[in-house]
């Protein structure tokens, strides 16, 4: 680390929580190379093996991150991992080249994983034998110690006073070989995440807090993997226009076709056809191709085997009888929309007012976003179901039941009981 690095660093440790060091008044300063200069990609086993035995031997968390190629590639894997160690340095792999890193993730399993956004990379790390047993997520700390702005370059800048560039965020990382200034970003982008989670740790003892932290990122690290979604092709943007059950199965087809043809061509669904075009398709119902070659979204060139192709699809729901048409709203477990509880059930709509006001108060007495203290979820179907007895008790096992961490039920079941009473 350089001098400038070290005394930021060092400052970094005083912060305020929902701010800069208070004592670092000097301008940020540009992080514009790693301290041990861009490392080599790892691209094969021997080099791979090298990497587990220093990360082994390493000392202290270890700082992860990935990059996938959203809006590029069908799917959410890995393009490039990230990690960086005390005593191994920083490091960069390419998962494509090396698809099984379980024994990297074996080799730090028993140590702190440090990563930004946690929920996002988890996922794709698991999909290449990456599983943590521990974590820290630097962005949920800073929701709990009450920052306003928790992206990575925001709380680098704020709490230890570097900015880092994050001009290639949304670059296509599958491409091959990847750009020096790419490797670079993504090389700063684990620079100083222990740093960050350092003082981030502290900031939350400070305010009363860390221990909610770690019940966080516990929870994080032991969820099972996500079932697959049901009905994926209901979140299609602009299926609010779409009202009649014909036109929601020219949606469907529709969105299985693309999705097929997408994971064929390893191309993100959107690059095959746009959701505007599916919807666009299903309220107009196209009779022939010619029609379909009129609408948005098919234009002059999609050729005509694309066309027929999409054709077949929305005759295939035009054909479909009434009993195989989807239904006009999506299956959902737990209490209805909250804006018919109103004439629905008058009392329950009173005590969600009263608890979302209460939550909202003690959110902002405690410096934290209100879905952080407690999910909107969570309070809906307490307050559509709320226990018998109210009581403290009472409401406490209700809000276990539902998920709630020890932490959120201490300090949210007090307000709850009395809204619901």
């Amino acid at each position: 680390m350089t001098d400038a690095q070290e005394t930021a660093a060092d400052s970094s440790l005083r912060t305020t929580g929902g701010g800069p060091p208070d004592d670092v008044e000097s301008a940020p300063i540009p992080l514009d190379e790693p301290r041990d200069g861009i490392p080599p990609v790892v691209a094969d086993e021997t080099a791979l093996a090298e990497v587990i035995a220093a990360f082994a031997a390493g000392s202290g968390p270890v700082a992860v991150d990935a990059e996938r190629a959203s809006g590029y590639r069908y799917g959410q894997r890995a393009y490039l991992v990230q990690l960086r160690r005390e005593g191994a340095g920083s490091t960069l792999i390419d998962p494509v080249a090396c698809p099984d890193l379980s024994g990297l993730g074996e080799a730090i399993s028993g140590t702190e994983w440090v990563l930004h956004a946690a929920t996002q990379d988890l996922p794709c790390l698991r999909e290449i034998g990456m599983i943590p047993t521990s974590i820290f997520d630097t962005e949920l700390a800073g929701r709990l110690a009450g920052f306003p702005r928790v992206g990575l370059g925001a709380m680098v800048e704020g709490v230890l006073g570097f900015v880092l560039e994050k001009g290639h965020s949304a670059v296509d990382w599958s491409t091959r070989p990847l750009p020096e200034p790419w490797l670079r970003y993504a090389a700063l982008d684990v620079e100083l995440l222990v740093d960050l989670r350092d003082a981030l740790e502290k900031e939350l003892d400070r305010q009363g807090k860390l221990e909610w932290a770690r019940e966080e990122f516990d929870a994080i690290a032991s969820a099972p993997p996500a079932p697959p979604r049901k009905d994926p092709w209901r979140r299609t943007s602009g299926m609010h226009k779409v009202r009649r059950r014909r036109q929601m199965a020219v949606v469907r087809e529709l969105w299985t076709a693309r999705d097929k043809v997408a994971q064929r061509r390893d191309v993100s669904p959107g690059k095959v056809l746009s959701d505007g075009a599916i919807v666009e398709a299903a309220l107009s119902l196209p009779p022939n191709v010619q029609a379909l070659a009129g609408l948005t979204g098919f234009g002059h060139r999609m050729g005509r085997r694309q066309l027929e192709q999409w054709q077949s699809a929305v005759d295939r729901a035009k054909a479909l009888p009434d009993s195989e048409l989807p239904q006009p709203g999506q299956a959902v477990s737990g209490p209805p929309p909250p804006r018919s509880w109103a004439d629905r059930d008058p009392a329950a709509a009173a005590r969600l007012s009263a608890a979302r006001a209460a939550v909202s108060a003690l959110a902002e007495e405690l410096n934290m976003p209100q879905e952080n203290l407690i999910t909107p979820d969570t309070v809906r179907r307490v307050c559509w179901e709320p226990p018998a007895q109210v009581d403290a008790g009472s409401v406490a096992e209700a809000l276990a039941a539902h998920g709630a961490r020890r932490w959120q039920i201490a300090q949210v079941t007090p307000v709850l009981v009395t809204a619901l009473g």
